[in-house]
């Protein structure tokens, strides 16, 4: 993404944008987290009950000065389906880091 890492994880871990990006089962009331290492810029949200979901997001600063993002989803559907959901997921997250950057 084209965006200083920072600004990519503070992104996809406000709760304000949250819901805008993240899978539809870990945004509910059976989601937990996310629980954050900060420092590492890593996110990880996890649902209680079943069916499980987790997601682990990674952001990692690349030399032209952006960010590599890794999305991780651990679910039922099968991997294809999975692939699928992050890649819309991540496009999702692209959106809202580009209107922080103009909102801000």
């Amino acid at each position: 993404m084209s965006a200083p890492p920072e600004v990519v994880f503070n992104t996809a871990t406000d709760p304000d944008r949250v819901s805008a990006w993240l899978p539809e089962p870990l945004r509910g009331d059976s989601s937990q987290g996310p629980e954050t290492e900060p420092t590492d810029l890593r996110a990880r949200w996890r649902t209680a009950g079943s069916p499980a979901w987790s997601a682990q997001l990674e952001v990692a600063s690349v030399d032209a000065g952006g960010a590599n993002v890794r999305l991780a989803l651990d679910a039922d559907p099968p991997e294809q389906r999975l692939r699928e959901i992050a890649d819309e997921s991540l496009a999702s997250l692209a959106r809202e880091v580009a209107d922080n950057l103009t909102a801000g």
